[in-house]
């Protein structure tokens, strides 16, 4: 071992024995707490050291559901869990729709409800697993009891006065076990959403 290993070697102990780095020749000690510093990554294994970096190996999610309307509606209002059963809050989405369009099934199920609750048309399905979506304003064109495929026509958009302000809109919901839940993940798994103005025009999801 030449001098200047030797000293370097002599730095390295006496820095991990009071429990500090000492750099030396060639690269860093790491602390007693850390252990040795690893060598910086590179290339794609940098990118795997990143968690939430794209290319990190981790499964994106899918989606479950399919969007109730086409074209890809705006997310025009977000879910927002009551704070008790009875408190105010925003049990669903509301999603831009032009008046009269065809409501559509976000995924496979059965008619669990078809009519009106306080002067609204209203849909619910029952999906496998016990999940339910529930749609308004419909004018609903199916009846209880009946099995809908995904996509498969439900019925029209109604109107249901100052709920989106001068637009019409189409409120989705989601349910399991009598709870609320938010909708958006199940319409974009791992995607993203650009919440709109109410008035703004364009697609939401990417």
């Amino acid at each position: 071992m030449t001098t200047t290993g030797a000293v370097g070697a002599l730095l390295v102990a006496t820095g991990l024995a009071l429990g500090v780095g000492a750099t030396v020749a060639g690269g860093e000690a790491g602390s007693a707490a850390s252990g040795p510093t690893a060598p910086a990554a590179t290339g794609s294994r940098a990118a795997s050291a990143l968690p939430d970096a794209p290319g990190a190996g981790r499964p994106v999610e899918r989606a479950r559901w399919r969007w109730p309307a086409a074209p890809v509606p705006e997310v025009v209002r977000r879910f927002l869990p009551p704070a008790s059963a009875y408190g105010p809050g925003h049990r669903g989405l509301d999603l831009g729709v032009a008046g009269a369009a065809p409501v559509l099934a976000v995924e496979a199920g059965r008619v669990t409800h078809a009519g009106v609750v306080v002067g609204r048309g209203t849909v619910t399905l029952r999906h496998r697993d016990g999940l339910q979506s529930t749609y308004e304003p419909v004018v609903p064109e199916v009846r209880v009891g009946d099995e809908v495929a995904a996509g498969e026509r439900l019925g029209r958009l109604g109107t249901a006065p100052a709920h989106c302000g001068r637009r019409t809109c189409l409120h989705l919901g989601a349910r399991r076990d009598g709870a609320y839940l938010d909708p958006l993940p199940f319409l974009v798994g791992g995607g993203h959403v650009r919440l709109l103005p109410l008035g703004t025009t364009g697609v939401s999801a990417r």
